[in-house]
């Protein structure tokens, strides 16, 4: 544990940013597993969660949390997916 005042803040903050990071990770990531769930399965409901999908990226790309690279490269795949 860090002595210095300043050094026991950056440690509450990053720890707060670690946290929130995650969650959106997380977010996107599940996002993108119930998209594709509903193509295998054939749901009527396949749009709503594309486009819930492809948010999830833009937020997570925009936050600097994925490079925009991964982040085109994941939407082209979700778009592929649902073209089928």
């Amino acid at each position: 544990m860090p002595n210095i005042e300043s050094a026991i803040k950056r440690v509450r903050t990053s720890e707060t940013a670690n946290a929130k990071n995650s969650s959106q990770l997380s977010a996107m990531r599940t996002a993108i597993k119930k998209f594709d769930e509903a193509v295998a399965a054939g749901s009527d409901n396949v749009n709503a969660l594309f486009k819930d999908a492809v948010k999830a990226i833009d937020m997570a790309e925009t936050k600097g949390l994925i490079h925009k690279n991964k982040a085109s490269r994941d939407k082209s795949r979700l778009n592929k997916k649902i073209a089928k």
